[in-house]
């Protein structure tokens, strides 16, 4: 049994989804869930995510061994500082904020000593939130990146690595501020492309045509990822700013050069960028 038990704050679709893996597998005696809805927590419960919830936090991690943010990353910062009083000596804290950078270190120095933080992310998601649309398989073969720095304590840091390995995730190990670089490009930037689509539905040059009444397969398979939850983006947007700001001026270039070449009818430059486009694709898919 890897702990006795675990807190998870922010029982929705991946808090939710890591607690029905690891009751499956047995591998934590007891799941604890805390949240601000009682009506959510319940949900959880019933579906064997969670053996029992707390709406008060330091109920809810008295006595834990890990404690798993899966909140939006906007609200790490004041739910360390409400919990680090509550928490025992040896307690390990992780998260599974898709933002890291910075907020590493603030949240080591925000806990005490004795506490060990291991910044953590699941790529793993799907378009719906909340606990009712969490899965037990969500974990399963997707990466979890561990971002640890030269003060992780290394014991906190196998434990957190057993914990997502056990659910089936490949985990790899990334510097904090290199994970926000790639993540804004593969995982921000088409978010932000695809919320911006989907705005785009709604121009008044296009609107009062209905062009989403007669679309296809193609804008709803492109924008799934825009039925994601608008309060984790906004967070995730505003604390990832500088590599966002970088993915978006990149975009934008590449958007610039493929206007250029339809403007001047440059088929077979066009023909070159859809082909590295394919082959990138292909990379991705493998």
């Amino acid at each position: 049994m890897l702990f006795k038990q675990v807190t998870i704050i922010g029982v929705g679709l991946i808090g939710g989804s890591l607690g029905l893996a690891l009751k499956k597998k047995k591998n934590v005696k007891t799941i604890v869930g805390y949240g601000r809805r009682r009506g959510a927590l319940h949900k959880a419960v019933s579906i064997n995510a969670i053996d029992r919830y707390c709406l008060s936090l330091p109920k809810a991690v008295k006595d834990t061994e890990l404690v798993l943010l899966a909140t939006p990353v906007g609200t790490f910062e004041a739910l360390c500082r409400l919990m680090a009083p509550h928490l025992k000596p040896g307690t390990i804290v992780t998260d599974a904020g898709s933002v890291k950078g910075d907020f590493v270190d603030k949240l080591t120095a925000l806990l005490p000593d004795e506490i060990h933080f291991v910044g953590g992310h699941p790529i793993a998601g799907r378009e719906k939130s909340g606990v009712m649309a969490a899965t037990g398989v969500l974990y399963q073969g997707c990466r979890t990146i561990l971002t640890p720095t030269p003060y992780t304590n290394r014991a906190a840091l196998e434990k957190v690595t057993a914990l997502w390995e056990s659910v089936g995730a490949k985990v790899a190990e990334i510097d904090p501020h290199d994970h926000d670089r790639i993540l804004s490009f593969v995982s921000h930037l088409p978010h932000v492309v695809a919320y911006a689509l989907m705005e785009t539905m709604m121009h008044p040059r296009i609107a009062p045509l209905s062009p989403v009444e007669y679309s296809a397969g193609g804008l709803r398979d492109f924008t799934r990822i825009a039925a994601s939850s608008p309060e984790m983006w906004r967070d995730i947007f505003l604390s990832n700013k500088k590599a966002v700001i970088e993915g978006i001026d990149a975009y934008q270039e590449t958007i610039e050069s493929i206007k250029k070449k339809i403007l001047n009818d440059d088929g077979e430059g066009l023909i070159e960028i859809f082909k590295r486009a394919n082959d990138i694709r292909g990379q991705a898919t493998r």
